[in-house]
């Protein structure tokens, strides 16, 4: 008599570097014969993919996994929330098991202990790119683990470990089997996207019978030889960065960087233990552009920050308008369980933080309409993403997927997702453009 398969539900929180985790687990359990059930009532077992980043997120998480034990009653837990393996027990004494992140080998462990593997293996079955949770025309691609840096409001180090980089031989053969795939824009992730390889001194690999350097610029040459958008995300301002802008004034990666910059304080950054020499970082961004006019920059920022004066709120408000930044997100300073910032002195009251955050959206709102405003005129190369009845949703190089605005070209057009269009923009608003495809 022939055994049912056995059948795993998934639910995946958190950043996109916790998404890629979620990938490589699903790639494994349909390697191996499992079945991916999309409802709790079909499922076997359920896998959480956890996030504990701030405490709305560990909220959030805990949730989701209550929820999957109230529907499901059997729940592995893995992911950044898995680290703090007593506050999941406590809350969920009834889950069957606790790994921490990017742990595919506990996980599978886990299942197979609670849900035996099927006899024969299905690798067979899966696609040369492995399963991907992201639309098939993009996909992330994860470089690294870990962050070496000591952020006195951030526990990722102690979720995540320290650096630990990709041999760039294997990067590389998995974004040739996503392009070959289908995927026309690669997002390169990690926890720091500029330290890449600096935990192997940046030792040299093979690929396609060259020895590459495990380097950030010299993955990006080598990405930028790909048939497909490359953008970067969470490149810290080392001065390396300065040797990847000649690669996007020659158009062989996107002329995008995507750099937390947090505060333009100097004090409240050395309070953040990050790096405080707010003119340099200005005087880098005037080079950068002077070299990469398209260049397009995202940051993000804290406010209410433990101690954050008056001035100093103005002195990051003075740092956004010389700054100029494309595109900005910012939050109000949330504490961390286990983050040093915690202790310090003289936190920001709650209603002064969001009236902070909402003084500076304002400045940045202006800051995006008018660079949007500019942009009126312009033609540019589009990547679809969803073709509905009457319009078309689609990117342009300045826009990241989920995080960033949408071009909206009006009107029923014979275009797919995946594909490539050149428009002029007819219009903008706060976040968003509207587009007409050039036909001449």
């Amino acid at each position: 008599m022939t055994q049912p398969i056995p059948r795993v539900g998934f639910i995946s929180l958190g950043c996109p570097k916790a998404l890629v985790d979620s990938e490589r687990i699903l790639t494994q359990l349909r390697g191996e014969g499992y079945t991916i059930s999309p409802t709790f009532d079909d499922a076997d077992l359920v896998v959480v993919n956890t996030c504990g980043f701030i405490d709305a997120a560990v909220e959030e998480s805990l949730d989701a996994i209550g929820e999957a034990l109230e529907e499901n009653g059997r729940v592995i837990v893995t992911g950044c929330l898995g680290v703090k393996e007593a506050q999941v027990r406590a809350a969920h004494p009834a889950v069957l098991a606790v790994t921490g992140p990017h742990a595919y080998e506990e996980v599978m462990s886990a299942v197979h202990a609670a849900l035996p593997r099927p006899s024969e293996p299905f690798t067979d079955l899966l696609p040369p790119q492995g399963i991907k949770l992201t639309p098939r025309h993009y996909a992330y691609l994860k470089i690294s683990e870990g962050c070496n840096h000591a952020c006195s409001f951030c526990i990722i180090p102690q979720l995540r470990g320290r650096l630990v980089s990709r041999p760039i031989g294997e990067v590389l053969q998995e974004a040739e089997n996503l392009v070959a795939a289908g995927v026309r824009e690669l997002l390169i992730v990690s926890q720091d996207t500029s330290a890449y390889g600096m935990d192997v001194k940046h030792r040299g690999d093979f690929h396609g019978g060259s020895l590459i350097r495990t380097h950030i610029t010299d993955l990006a040459a080598a990405l930028g030889e790909l048939p497909a958008w490359v953008r970067l995300h969470y490149v810290y301002p080392y001065p390396l960065v300065d040797q990847l802008i000649p690669l996007m004034a020659d158009e062989r990666i996107l002329p995008y960087l995507d750099m937390p910059l947090q505060h333009g304080n100097p004090r409240v950054l050395r309070a953040m233990k990050r790096p405080a020499a707010t003119e340099k970082v200005l005087e880098r961004l005037a080079g950068w552009r002077a070299q990469c006019p398209d260049l397009v920059l995202r940051s993000t920022f804290i406010v209410g920050f433990p101690g954050e004066t008056e001035a100093e709120f103005e002195e990051l408000l003075g740092f956004l308008r010389e700054a100029r930044l494309d595109r900005v997100g910012c939050f109000p300073y949330s504490p961390v369980d286990g983050a040093p910032a915690n202790a310090l002195e003289d936190p920001v009251p709650e209603p002064l933080k969001q009236e902070r955050l909402t003084r500076f959206m304002e400045v940045q709102s202006r800051i995006s309409r008018e660079k949007l405003q500019a942009r009126v005129g312009q033609r540019m190369i589009l990547l679809v993403d969803e073709v509905e009845a009457q319009r078309v949703v689609a990117r342009s190089p300045a826009d990241a997927p989920e995080i960033d605005g949408s071009v909206i070209v009006d009107g029923p057009w014979e275009l797919d997702p995946g594909d490539f269009v050149e428009v002029e923009i007819t219009a903008a608003g706060e976040h968003d453009l509207w587009a007409q495809p050039v036909t001449d």
